[in-house]
């Protein structure tokens, strides 16, 4: 029997132009250009999932693409960092700068939203203290649930009858797995757009140069 394949790899790099000027965002899209056409030449697929235009046609000031196949994570370090594209202004005449640069990092996009099952819950029926729950604690009716998966355990003795605590205690567990899940997500956009603002001048990790590939 064949082995099941395994889906291609992939990971997100995010281009930015940062705040620099309007020539950065068009040497954004000639690096774009350079990247996708080497991933090509090593058998990797390419995929814009998001672009921000810049202020003129053909210019981006910021990218997301997406790289897949064998070698994808690799080639997507070799992309990494401050990029340089060095050439003249297409839009100022006379000034002596050549070198435009773009950061370029890879970044989480997809964050895994947990799928709440109750055959993951570990239900324990307990005793615990406190005021006022003495009569219902040395009866057992308290439930010590555990969401396997997560680790998520919650402790529920408000009610007499062990069903309804057991009741409240999947509720709480589910409303905590979808509130870590949507922090996760969060947390993923905050990353994707703090890259905006690490953009460093100089040292760059790369250089590429028109009429060069």
């Amino acid at each position: 029997m064949s082995a099941r394949a395994r889906p291609a790899a992939s990971v997100h790099l995010l281009l930015s132009a940062g705040r620099g000027p309007q020539e950065c965002a068009w040497a954004l899209a000639r690096l774009l250009r350079r990247l996708e056409a080497d991933a090509t030449r090593r058998d990797l697929e390419t995929h814009r999932a998001e672009t921000v235009p810049g202020d003129r046609p053909g210019t981006y000031r910021s990218v997301l693409i997406r790289i897949s196949g064998a070698g994808a994570e690799a080639f997507a370090a070799s992309w990494t960092g401050t990029l340089c594209w060095q050439a003249p202004s297409p839009y100022r005449t006379g000034t002596g700068r050549k070198n435009w640069y773009v950061i370029a990092r890879p970044c989480q996009v997809d964050t895994p939203r947990t799928t709440f099952a109750e055959a993951d819950v570990d239900i324990v029926a307990c005793r615990t203290g406190g005021p006022g729950g003495q009569h219902r604690n040395k009866a057992g009716t308290a439930v010590r649930a555990t969401h396997r998966p997560s680790g998520i355990v919650v402790v529920v003795d408000t009610e007499r009858q062990f069903s309804l605590n057991r009741g409240i205690a999947m509720r709480l567990l589910r409303q905590r797995i979808e509130h870590r899940d949507e922090e996760a997500e969060r947390a993923a956009t905050t990353g994707r757009r703090r890259i905006h603002d690490e953009l460093v001048r100089g040292n760059p990790a790369r250089v590429e140069r028109p009429g060069i590939s």
